[in-house]
């Protein structure tokens, strides 16, 4: 301090002490409240006129010569041991006022301030000890006494915002510290005491989702959302939501600190792997790939990085002009898929291409296991396509797999199988068969991956089968594996399910099932499956209610992502518009080669029907009859439009009545 070894606390009643640490007698309260007033100005001069303005609302006849008595007071508190008739050094007069030269750690704000600005920068560790100290300083609200007047509140206000966030600074580095328990318990009370803090129920959320109470944290944010859309009318910033999502989803970095062991040892092999390998090294290159791979497999975000990433992974290794390289990137990348319409469309066409090149580029002897995954790439990627060339590679690289013995090339190579195994409807019994090869095949040779894709192949085969008990034991078993192995989709998958089944067996009434079904969708929020997510919900719905005759009224904004052309005759119809539809059905192409065929062509059959449109009707059945055993739609695990040999018989009635136009 400048001259005078005084310190000052406004963070709480406002209080002197002096080198001792013993609080100072400051008289009465307008004597602390000129000394707030000085506190608050941060060394600038106050006039006078405005002290009197500050201290009264009707000021007295001789208020200045009051204050001048008050800082007179003031001074000999401060200053006790100041010769007579030598200048103050402390709280002196200046031009027209007077100002308080305190240094600036004098004032516990000050120090308070700084405290909290450095903790930023520090590590978890030294940033949980500072702020525990700083945050120590406070006794009370900031200018407890004066915080409701005018000239204090700003400063008030803005230190208690200061206050809040170095709480919450500190969760974050205690939660990076894996001290998710000592976060938790700061968060309630500061969430309880100031509920509008959106970061601070993010906080308590992760914090509990951390110590393992995954329903107590997503309570948490339910709650938060249900006071903002209440008391303010608001919905939730961008942080709460994605946090809701990741947390449904069980997204791996979610439980990922800088302080825990997991996150040490990635840090030390990562910074190993920098120092070792060459920048331009070709390592790289298959390093990354299986990096890829497994960053595909946490959904979300994680999942759209990978397959940018993969597409610059695999041009960069064909601008090396060595196939076997580009072979093995491009075959590295063996992530099951369960979902038969591609999320990008244009990425596949490119690795695709690119695949293909590789091919040509190989030479003819040799290479049969990476021309087997080039093979399996080329039918994954090619799924819901019309293109010979899908089922054609997927049958070719079975072959291989199958000569050369090798139980993870087998099992990319069913997984190439499955999707393209939609030549017609009604091919659940074949999709069942390779479903139990993979389960069986994964689960002697420890491919747990591939063990979840046989456990959901099933699912969906014995799902569009109407068999919900092997259903429900495949989705025990995905589920089960997915917490062992941190495969967070997988969830998003069983969870539709779950309400497909409620749906099929009738066990709920409509209005709960479509509730269910909007729940479901929440799943799919950042789940980084634009290929599944995009027009699912409507479809969902329409199907339920088209099922149970009931009107399929949405509104106009609607967004039917790809099932518009199949769902736009039935909305037209809802709508009087009898020819509109009639033109739109004619418009409507067959259903894509997919999950969701049965059940696309039953809604063409619904729309046919009351339209009395006899081709499509015979299109239709002709289309349907192969799977006449199973629940149209239920194939996907995700909806159903109930037994398509019930839209069958209502179609052989249509043709045989003769109540169809010819």
């Amino acid at each position: 301090m400048e001259g005078v070894g005084r310190a000052f606390g406004v963070l709480g009643p406002v209080v002197a002490w002096d080198t001792g640490g013993d609080a100072i007698d400051l008289k009465g309260p307008r004597h602390r409240s000129v000394l707030a007033r000085l506190i608050v100005a941060r060394g600038h001069v106050v006039p006078v006129s405005r002290l009197v303005d500050d201290l009264w609302t009707d000021p007295p006849a001789d208020a200045v010569g009051a204050v001048r008595t008050f800082v007179a007071a003031l001074r000999r508190a401060l200053e006790p041991d100041r010769p007579p008739r030598t200048p103050a050094r402390l709280l002196v007069t200046d031009g027209p006022g007077y100002a308080l030269r305190a240094a600036k750690d004098a004032v516990d704000a000050r120090r308070f301030e700084e405290a909290v600005t450095a903790a930023a920068t520090l590590p978890p560790r030294e940033a949980v000890v500072r702020l525990e100290e700083a945050l120590g300083w406070w006794r009370g609200p900031a200018y407890a006494e004066f915080a409701e007047q005018a000239w204090a509140r700003t400063e008030s206000r803005r230190l208690t915002e200061l206050r809040l966030h170095a709480v919450e600074l500190r969760a974050e580095a205690l939660l990076a510290l894996g001290l998710a328990d000592r976060a938790a318990a700061d968060l309630r009370a500061q969430s309880a005491e100031h509920p509008w803090r959106e970061n601070a129920w993010r906080l308590l959320a992760l914090a509990l989702y951390r110590t393992g109470r995954q329903a107590d944290a997503l309570d948490v944010l339910r709650r938060a959302r249900a006071l903002l859309a209440e008391e303010l009318g608001i919905d939730p910033g961008p942080g709460l939501r994605s946090l809701e999502a990741d947390i449904l989803h069980q997204a791996d970095h979610l439980g990922q600190a800088r302080g825990n062991p997991a996150g040490r040892v990635w840090e030390q092999v990562a910074a190993a792997y920098d120092r070792t390998v060459a920048p331009d090294a070709r390592a790289r290159l298959e390093s990354t790939t299986g990096l890829l791979r497994d960053l595909a497999v946490t959904g979300g975000s994680g999942l759209l990085a990978a397959r940018e990433h993969r597409v610059a992974a695999v041009a960069a290794a064909e601008e090396l002009g060595d196939a076997a390289l580009t072979a093995r990137v491009i075959g590295a990348y063996d992530v099951p898929a369960i979902w038969t319409r591609l999320d990008d469309p244009e990425q596949a066409a490119h690795v695709v291409a690119a695949a293909e090149r590789t091919l040509t580029a190989l030479s003819a002897e040799g290479h049969q296991a990476a021309r087997a995954r080039l093979l399996a790439t080329i039918a994954l990627e090619s799924r819901g396509t019309l293109l010979a060339r899908g089922p054609q590679a997927a049958r070719q690289a079975e072959e291989i797999a199958r000569r050369l013995d090798d139980p993870a090339l087998l099992a990319f190579a069913l997984n190439a199988a499955f999707m393209q195994c939609f030549d017609h409807a009604g091919l659940a019994p074949r999709r069942a068969e390779i479903g139990a090869e993979l389960v069986a095949l994964s689960a002697r040779h420890g491919l747990g991956t591939f063990e979840v894709l046989g456990h959901l192949v099933r699912l969906q085969a014995r799902s569009a089968l109407g068999d919900f008990t092997a259903a429900d034991h495949h989705a025990a078993a995905a589920d089960a594996l997915a917490a062992r192995h941190e495969r967070p989709l997988v969830g998003v998958f069983t969870g539709w399910y779950a309400v497909l089944r409620l749906d099929a067996t009738g066990q709920a009434p409509v209005t709960e099932v479509e509730a269910a079904y909007q729940d479901a969708a929440a799943l799919l929020n950042g789940a980084g499956m634009p290929g599944l997510a995009r027009g699912l919900l409507p479809l969902a719905l329409l199907c339920l209610r088209v099922r149970h005759a009931l009107p399929p009224r949405f509104d106009d904004d609607t967004d039917w992502g790809p099932y518009a052309p199949w769902a736009r005759p039935l909305l037209l119809l809802d709508q009087g518009r009898r020819s509109e539809a009639a033109e739109a059905l004619h418009a409507t192409p067959d259903p894509p080669r997919d999950l969701l065929q049965e059940a696309l062509w039953c809604l063409t059959a619904r729309a046919a029907l009351t339209l009395g449109d006899r081709p499509t009707l015979v299109r239709a059945h002709a289309a349907l009859a192969p799977a006449a055993n199973e629940l149209a739609g239920a194939g996907s695990g995700l909806l159903t439009l109930g037994p398509v040999s019930a839209c069958l018989d209502d179609i052989a009635t249509a043709l045989g009545s003769g109540a169809v136009d010819n």
